[in-house]
């Protein structure tokens, strides 16, 4: 006999309808198959039609001769990435029209559209198939997983129940019921593949019976007595059941018949292994007699044969049979059996490990094969199978599989068929989800179609559970019919919790549309709009409720909605007029469950919106509880008819238990008499269909020998659900139970099955307590048997409802969320823990193979107490030295914001909603802001993705709660600046990264965790916009808190920060201290002083006390957090003080750490009060009268400022005097005291704002160090400050502002006021580099950058002129006070980062960018030329000339600059240095070029000689005689083109005579011309005839002439040509892109974004960039003044987007890289690049490096010192007509190069012709 390799094959029918093979295979080659063994090779035919299908071979899988492969292969063509092109399908707009038009009997049977998944299940024995599952769940289903959700939005599902489960529960008969309960799920719901079969040689036992028929059971009986066979097991195992419909035999849980079998988890392992045993043993001898007597039976004619196979086939035959027997061909397209056989097995049957794969028995001490269960095999694999295969497209394969000589079916063998199955496994499932799934982009591009859907999911899901018809359904109906009467009002069914109405209102909105064809004919096409309030967070706003009902209306009535109304009252007036298109032959029905969970917003729940007059042919139901926001009051004022009211009460009580009993038969159950008894006393106290529907839950599990009481049925719904929810806990683990519905009803949208499954693979909790420690391995995963037995015992309670793409179990009624979190929810801190792992889940965190450690842990099986687990994130730190050995991958997949269709297409995506809903929501209450912020709200996906799918108003939310839970300032800047940003973006999603970039770069160095989001969008930002701004100017748009706290701010006495940013103390005048919450505008407490007149106020700093000065001279203590009075002290002075005549007030009181110290006015006494006792210690007693006190940080000493410049040092805490110091400016007073105290230093500052500085070292002894005299201003200080470092202070004197460097005592800056102008108040920036300060009578704050003197900007306080200024040091923030009494709040961080942005102060005319596109030069019309930094856009240098200056070039490396100005002056620069190397008089210069090479430059002249001269030594080279405009350097630096009125000429460099020329006829003059780069002596031109003219300087000759339309140069703006000459791009000024192929004469038109200002075209030819204007008013608001487009010519296509806030004075491109320089009219300059996807991975580089450096390096808070350069003054050469004269002192050579050849003028005075 011939042997064939191991092969296998895919059968498919071949046009005949027989049999024949189709390849399937992986390796390739062609294929044969194998013959049969009788027919000699030669002479076989080679047909597939004439054999068996058994006898048919593929080499595949497990052919030894082949490589073996990794088991975890990563060869990417093994992964298809693709997915099918499929045309939308017709069914599936059909169904579409079905849910617009509330058709729900049209939806298909098991799901709405969109409630889509694969679920695929797994038929196979699972003991010679364990190492395939295994393969497969660890390597393919993962990648299966991503698959769908990547290209399908959609979930794939395995459903493995042998996976993961103890080996002795495989045959147990619950787990075979749900086995098959579970294939028709998969069969009936999944959206491609539903069934794989994995057929070995194992046919496998037959199973168990778990219930038998009364009658049938004691025919067996019977039998098996006849048999001889003893039958005492049976009747031991198996007990009647009377509750049976007939009568049945259930066999006994094994828990009570085996006495020592507990739960695996708490038992010890010999206790397991021994009841493993003794139920081996009962199950194989009950399995014996069933088998002997059934054949018996069978044999005898007894039993029939189909009635015997449930006792004889295998759980593999059933489910065969039952996936695959009676299917329709293109449902088993969906369906895949692999089969895998082993040749000459039988012969290995002896070998030990060989059972697990082949049926064997033992025969007088033989092993050997099961021949009755190896025929039963053949039956299913070449009889069954081949004949389905013959009649339908379903996929088979076969393999054969050759045993190792000595150790069989080796572990090697096995592995390497395994290989094969894996890799063929996932082809087959990607191939049938691309034939069979359709990608479903309308939920996510058409809300109100989601919204239908998640309704319509709801609705069918509650009308599934209406089990019973009332007189209630029958009196709905009635009212849904159109009448030809009177108008109808609205139908109110009202009614308490859990009576039913929703239930009621699903069943009519189901019914309604067949009801009112029924009534009306077949040609009627009713509406039906549904709409369940609270189910989704739109439905609970009025707003979105009425619009969505609108657009409903709208979409099928046919009627054009031009726009929807702003105003709440105009959309109730479009919903009426739309009722109005209804009619007889298209009635309308609406239903409103629940109105009471509107959101009172709009005044909702006064119902003033709801229609209460109805036209003939529109009905509307509502349903309410009775007493739930006075809803049902207010609707009986609304419609007084009782005929519309009908009330769902409690059921007569014998109706009930009717129904029950019919309920009970429907599934062959009943309950004795006895029973019946406590059935109706539990239904004597309730008859609510909820509390039925749970008696019905209890007793259909009851037997007849149950012993039941009156405490077996429960007497309220409450305790029914908790009754429920403990017996689910006992039958699956209280754990369990506990994490599985506590995470189900805190997810705030639900979960999905899978989505739970891996939650609880992550909760090690959960784990601990389902997994055996001996199946510790990698996945670690609960298995999928518990979730779906969790839900099969919470049927009707945990239903299903599809929101999107994906079905989410849910609670059905809000009674059960309301138990169940009151039972799993009580305990915070497994709350925060279970939130904390969601979140994690939904951040991806254990994704992608990442290992999460699980510790085994004994106590975990031993205590029960739920409440009081330990949280597994606390286990971590002692868990560290071996977490790679309990590390285990538990399998969740990744979770981006988007799923990714297509890579080059960005904006196709999948959303991942679940991301979306849960994530923020598990993050803030688990308080992981750190992840909140950085994982969520600084990323820039989330953001597009939000702002993609019309979520805009809920991201801000988001942002906003963010910053509630976490106060961080970046986030309130970030919600303002989105806002700021809202018409742009909403408008064009896609420009989001450089809008935001443009913000965020001037203020990232003063709000540093901004930083993270402008990387993000640096990284994905140029997926949809090329530009990224890589220096923005824009100037920072900021608003300030505002707080109206009176009407004057008179009235204000003052006003202190605290610690919490948003919270200020006020006190005022009429006594009351208010503390206010400046964000929300809210009043949180207030003190009442007694009506006595505040003078001041202070907090210590722990804020712990409030000291209050009143006019009484008394100190007021309070506890400033709970705001009462603990002590009154009354300030008393000495006899000799005090004001003459009159009382003394306190003057002034400052505090300690636990000390007051008050004075009177002219005191010299001090008094020194406990604050914590409430007392007077001592008193200080100084030498002058007290003008100020100063306590040391410490809290140890306190300084006195008196009269004569004085302060006296005195230690509080014994009260002695220490010292006594005077400064010798003694005329004036101390204004203030600073104490240095990490110098050890104490500042005296007196009225005038002199200074002395004493060293403190030496308490006792202070010795002077400084003294700084400033008497000459005449103007009072008003406000002194120490930078928070202590290197300055600031000194603001009502006309001047000085800064002192507190290291020499010198004055480093002074700002004087104008005449008319005064300082109200100055504060320093964090960083001490600005000046933020206020002016009389003025309502702006001014910041001055303290380097330039120059004032950045201008802060209008739109609330009044500004009185004064407060710095809030804990925050940085700012609060002034205005005329009006309105405090506001600034963030300095904010307001001084625009001083980050460098201006001139002038508009920027021309720019010049350094061939290393390093430096950008510019000129705005001033006597400076500036040196920007191009990566950072900070002024360098600052290049300063005699006049101004008009022209500027430079050479290709940037090192020299040639400029002049109009004094008749050129310079040259080293601009390295700064240093004027070379200065030039004589001649005034129209325009200056410099060769390409570097070596000569061109100076232009209007009046005199142009000449040419050598840039190295300055000497002439040749004088040009004629006058050019607009003259260009060819690229061979041969000639010099230009124009001279109608000529173009061509100059040469070397003799200055025109070579060539071009002369147009008379009254035809040039209009433009450009040089073409990549043709050195070729010239475009156009003349003002509408001419273009390509024309050879070489020949002196026209190439091409292309003539344009008339008046096509009418309004000519800029001409650009490409570097090929092939384009020409024409501007007019208007709103076309105009172009020209030079080749073909072609004109093509572009519309471009706006009016063009100016365009460039780039370097390589490739992009059009251009700025343009538009006249929008969306715009105007939004500040936008013009835009940046960057076109992409070969597609014509705008990649990007950037909008300009101020106005563009020039536009440059450089010749490098695409980096965009604009100039605006403040002297700013904007850098920009362009990140094309081509070369997106370059360019990201440009843009993420250089630009980001100082973005990048968090510790560069100092900008570089700019530099100042200045002219020389004296000449080194002067021109004199076409003469140069050098003077003595000019340098030998002002080159950088050093060129050899240059020409070096001698040192003393020549001439030069």
């Amino acid at each position: 006999m011939l042997r064939s390799p191991p092969s296998l094959c895919r059968l498919y029918p071949s046009p005949n309808g027989r049999l024949a093979g189709n390849p399937a295979g992986c390796h390739g080659g062609a294929l044969r198959p194998s013959p049969p063994p009788d027919v000699p090779p030669r002479s076989r035919p080679l047909s597939w039609a004439f054999y068996r299908p058994s006898s048919l071979r593929l080499d595949i899988f497990g052919s030894r001769g082949m490589k073996r492969m990794n088991p975890r292969w990563k060869s990417p063509p093994m992964w298809p990435s693709g997915v099918g092109s499929r045309q939308p399908c017709p069914r599936e707009s059909a169904m579409r029209r079905a849910a617009i038009s509330g058709n729900i009997n049209a939806l298909p049977p098991h799901h709405v559209p969109t409630g889509r998944s694969v679920r695929v299940f797994i038929c196979a024995n699972p003991d010679d198939t364990e190492a395939e599952r295994n393969a497969l769940k660890e390597h393919v289903y993962p990648k299966l997983r991503d698959f769908c959700r990547e290209n399908y939005g959609i979930e794939f599902q395995v459903v493995d129940l042998y996976w993961g489960v103890d080996p002795e529960e495989w045959d147990n008969p619950d787990l075979q019921r749900l086995r098959i309960k579970l294939l028709e799920e998969c069969l009936k719901t999944s959206a491609g593949p539903c069934f794989v079969g994995l057929v070995g040689e194992k046919y496998g036992s037959i199973r168990v019976p778990g219930e038998v028929e009364s009658a049938e059971f004691e025919m067996i009986l019977d039998a098996a007595v006849e048999a001889g066979l003893d039958t005492h097991i049976l009747e031991e195992w198996y007990c009647r059941d009377e509750n049976s419909v007939p009568p049945a035999y259930y066999l006994k849980p094994k828990a009570q018949m085996l006495k020592n079998y507990q739960n695996s988890m708490e038992s010890s392992s010999a206790a397991k292994t021994k009841n493993d045993k003794a139920w081996r043993n009962v199950s194989e001898e009950i399995k014996r007699i069933f088998r002997t007597a059934v054949l018996l039976l069978q044999e005898k004619g007894t039993m029939k044969s189909t009635d015997a196979n449930k006792f004889l086939c295998s759980a593999l035959e059933d489910e065969l049979d039952f996936a695959l027997g009676k299917q329709t061909p293109a449902f088993l397209r969906k369906c895949v059996c692999y089969i895998r056989k082993i040749s000459n097995f039988d012969r290995f049957a002896k070998l030990p490990d060989m059972a697990r794969y082949m049926d064997t028995l033992v025969s007088a001490d033989r092993v050997m094969r099961n021949q009755e269960a190896y025929e039963r095999l053949l039956k299913v694999r070449d009889e069954f199978i081949p004949t389905i295969v013959a009649a339908s497209n379903l996929r088979v394969y076969s393999s054969v599989t050759h045993c190792d000589m000595k150790l069989g079916y080796s572990q090697e063998v096995e592995s390497h068929y395994v290989e094969g199955l894996c890799k063929q496994f996932y082809e087959d499932m990607v191939d049938i989800i691309q034939a069979t799934v359709q990608q479903n982009f309308d939920t996510e591009t058409d809300p109100l179609y989601d919204e239908i859907l998640q309704h319509l999911s709801l609705c069918k899901t509650s009308a599934a559970l209406y089990k019973y018809k009332s007189e209630t359904l029958d009196y709905v109906q009635e009212y849904l019919m159109p009448s030809k009467g009177s108008r109808m009002s609205p139908l109110v069914v009202y009614g308490g919790p859990c009576t039913g109405k929703t239930l009621l209102l699903s069943e009519v909105a189901k019914q309604a549309y067949t009801w009112l064809q029924k009534e009306m004919g077949p040609e009627t096409d009713p509406v039906v709009i549904v709409r369940f309030i609270g189910s989704t967070q739109p439905s609970m706003d009025l707003r979105n409720l009425l619009q969505s009902i609108c657009e409903q209306i709208a979409i099928n009535y046919r009627c054009l909605i031009h726009f929807l109304p702003n105003k709440i009252q105009e959309m109730r007036e479009l919903l009426i007029n739309l009722l109005g298109e209804s009619s007889f032959h298209r009635p309308l029905v609406i239903v409103l469950d629940a109105l009471e969970q509107l959101s009172d917003a709009d005044e909702a729940r006064k119902l003033w919106w709801l229609p209460v007059h109805l036209p003939r042919t529109v009905r509307i139901v509502v349903s309410t509880l009775p007493n739930k926001h006075g809803i049902l009051q207010k609707l009986r004022h609304l419609i007084h008819d009782e005929r519309y009211y009908v009330e769902l009460i409690q059921r007569d009580r014998k109706v009930c238990s009717q129904m029950l009993k019919q309920q009970l038969l429907g599934v062959k159950r009943k309950v004795t008499s006895g029973q019946q008894i406590y059935v109706n006393e539990a239904l004597a106290k309730c008859t609510l269909p909820m509390f039925v529907n749970l008696i019905y839950r209890e007793v259909v599990h009851w037997r007849s020998h149950k012993d039941v009481d009156d405490k077996s049925l429960c007497s309220t719904v409450h305790e029914s659900i908790e009754q429920l929810f403990y017996s689910v806990e006992n039958k699956l683990g209280q754990r369990f139970v506990f994490r599985a519905l506590g995470y189900i009803t805190m997810a705030k949208a639900g979960l999905t099955e899978v989505e739970l499954e891996d939650i609880l693979s992550l909760d090690n909790i959960v784990l601990g307590d389902v997994i055996v420690p001996s199946h510790l391995k990698n996945p670690l995963r609960i298995s999928y048997d518990l979730v779906a037995k969790l839900k099969e015992e919470l049927e009707g309670y945990l239903v299903e409802r599809q929101v999107r793409n994906v079905t989410l179990m849910v609670w059905a009624n809000r009674h059960l969320h309301l138990i169940a979190q009151k039972l799993y929810l009580s305990n915070e801190e497994d709350v925060h823990q279970m939130h904390s792992l969601l979140a994690e889940y939904f951040l991806g965190a254990w994704s992608g193979g990442r290992k999460k450690i699980f510790t085994y842990d004994n106590n975990h099986f031993t205590s029960l107490n739920i409440s009081h687990h330990k949280n597994p994130h606390h286990q971590q730190s002692h868990e560290k030295t071996s977490s790679e050995k309990y590390s285990y991958d538990r399998q969740t997949p990744e979770q981006p914001w988007v799923f990714q269709c297509n890579l080059l297409e960005p904006d196709i995506f999948f959303v991942n909603h679940r991301k979306m809903t849960e994530l923020v929501y598990h993050l803030t209450r688990s308080g992981r802001t750190d992840d909140l912020m950085f994982g969520v709200i600084m990323n820039f996906s989330w953001l597009y993705t939000m702002i993609k799918i019309g979520q805009f108003e809920k991201a801000i939310t988001d942002i906003d709660l963010a910053y509630t839970c976490s106060q961080e300032k970046e986030l309130k800047f970030l919600a303002t600046t989105l806002r700021g940003i809202k018409v742009k973006v909403l408008k064009n999603p896609a420009s989001l990264s450089a809008e935001l970039q443009q913000r965020l770069l001037p203020v990232v160095t003063s709000l540093p965790k901004l930083r993270h989001l402008l990387l993000e969008c640096d990284k994905d930002g140029p997926k949809y916009c090329s530009i990224v701004p890589l220096h923005s100017s824009m100037d920072v748009t900021y608003s300030p808190e505002r707080l109206p706290l009176c009407s004057s701010y008179i009235q204000i006495v003052e006003i202190l920060p605290t610690l919490a940013p948003n919270i200020v103390l006020v006190a005022l005048e009429d006594g009351s201290i208010s503390t206010w919450d400046v964000e929300s505008r809210q009043l949180l407490r207030q003190i009442d002083t007694a009506r006595s007149v505040v003078l001041g106020i202070r907090l210590t700093s722990d804020e712990k006390y409030l000291v209050v000065a009143t006019t009484k001279n008394t100190l007021l203590i309070y506890d400033n957090h709970k705001s009462c009075l603990l002590s009154e002290v009354e300030i008393k002075g000495s006899k000799n003080s005090g004001i003459t005549g009159g009382v003394a007030f306190i003057n002034g009181f400052t505090l300690s750490t636990h000390h007051a110290l008050a004075w009177l006015e002219a005191s010299k006494d001090i008094s020194v009060i406990d604050l914590v006792y409430g007392w007077p210690l001592y008193q200080f007693h100084c030498w002058y009268e007290v003008t100020c006190v100063q306590c040391s940080p410490d809290g140890m000493y306190a300084f006195c400022g008196q009269y004569l410049n004085t302060t006296s040092i005195f230690h509080l805490g014994n009260g002695e005097k220490l010292s006594t110091v005077t400064s010798e400016f003694s005329g004036g007073f101390v204004k203030s005291i600073l104490v240095l105290d990490t110098l050890n230093q104490m500042v005296m500052i007196d009225n005038e704002g002199s200074l002395s500085v004493w060293n403190t070292k030496e308490i006792t002894n202070p010795k002077l160090m400084e003294d700084y005299d400033c008497r000459g201003d005449e103007s009072e200080v008003v406000g002194i400050e120490l930078s928070e470092d202590q290197r300055s202070i600031l000194i603001c004197k009502a006309r001047s502002i000085e800064v002192l460097d507190t290291k020499i005592w010198k004055m480093l800056e002074k700002f004087k006021a104008k005449r008319s102008e005064r300082f109200v108040a100055a504060v320093l920036s964090k960083n001490g580099q600005s000046i933020v300060a206020s002016m009389e009578n003025t309502s702006s704050i001014f910041v001055w950058r303290r380097d330039s003197g120059q004032c950045m900007a201008s802060l209008i306080e739109i609330s009044g002129a500004i009185v004064k200024l407060i710095k809030s040091a804990h925050h940085n923030l700012l609060l002034s006070v205005a005329s009006s009494g309105v405090l506001s709040v600034w963030d300095i961080d904010i307001i001084t980062a625009m001083s980050n942005i460098d201006k001139t102060g002038k508009k920027i005319q021309t720019l010049q960018l350094t061939g290393r596109e390093d430096y950008v030069f510019t000129m705005d019309g001033s006597e400076a030329v500036h040196k920007w930094n191009f990566s950072t856009g900070f002024i360098e240098t600052v290049f300063k000339h005699e006049g101004m200056v008009e022209n500027c070039v430079l050479t290709s490396s940037g090192d020299l600059m040639v400029t002049s100005d109009d004094k008749s002056s050129q310079y040259i620069w080293q601009t390295s240095t700064g240093e004027n190397i070379f200065r030039i008089n004589g001649q005034r210069i129209s325009q200056l070029l410099i060769t390409h090479n570097d070596q000569f430059v061109v100076s232009l002249c209007e009046q005199n000689a142009s000449r040419v001269w050598r840039l190295a030594t300055g000497h002439k080279v040749c004088n040009i005689l004629v006058s050019l405009q607009n003259a260009l350097i060819t690229t061979a630096n041969t000639f010099l083109v230009g124009t001279s009125k109608n000529k173009l000429l061509a100059v040469s460099l070397w003799s200055g005579s025109v070579s060539k020329k071009f002369v147009c006829d008379d009254g035809i003059t040039i209009v433009n011309f450009k040089l073409i780069p990549d043709c050195p002596d070729c010239v475009v031109f156009i003349t003002s005839t509408e001419t273009v003219f390509i024309w050879s300087v070489a020949d002196e000759s026209v190439c091409r002439r292309v003539q344009l339309p008339a008046n096509f140069l009418k309004n000519l703006e800029d001409f650009q040509i490409s570097p090929n000459g092939k384009l020409g791009i024409v501007s007019k000024g208007d709103e076309n892109i105009n172009v020209l192929d030079l080749h073909s004469g072609k004109l093509r038109l572009v519309h471009a974004a706006g009016i063009i200002w100016r365009q460039k075209l780039s370097r390589d030819g490739r992009y059009l960039v251009y700025v343009c204007f538009r006249n929008c008013d969306e715009d105007d608001e939004a500040g936008v003044v013009s835009n940046l487009i960057v076109m992409r010519l070969a597609d014509g296509k705008s990649i990007g987007t950037c909008s300009l806030y101020k106005t563009p004075t020039h536009l440059s491109l450089s010749q490098r890289a695409l980096n965009i320089i604009i100039g605006f009219e403040d002297g700013s300059i904007g850098t920009y690049t362009v990140v094309d996807r081509v070369d997106a991975a370059l360019k990201i580089k440009i843009a993420t490096s250089n630009s980001r450096q100082i973005v990048n390096n968090a510790a560069q808070k100092v900008r570089p010192k700019c530099g100042n350069h200045s002219f020389k003054t004296v000449a080194d050469c002067t021109w004199r007509e076409s003469t140069e004269v050098f003077s003595r002192d000019s340098p030998i050579n002002v080159s950088d190069s050093g060129e050899g050849e240059s020409t070096t003028p001698t040192k003393k005075t020549e001439l030069l012709q």
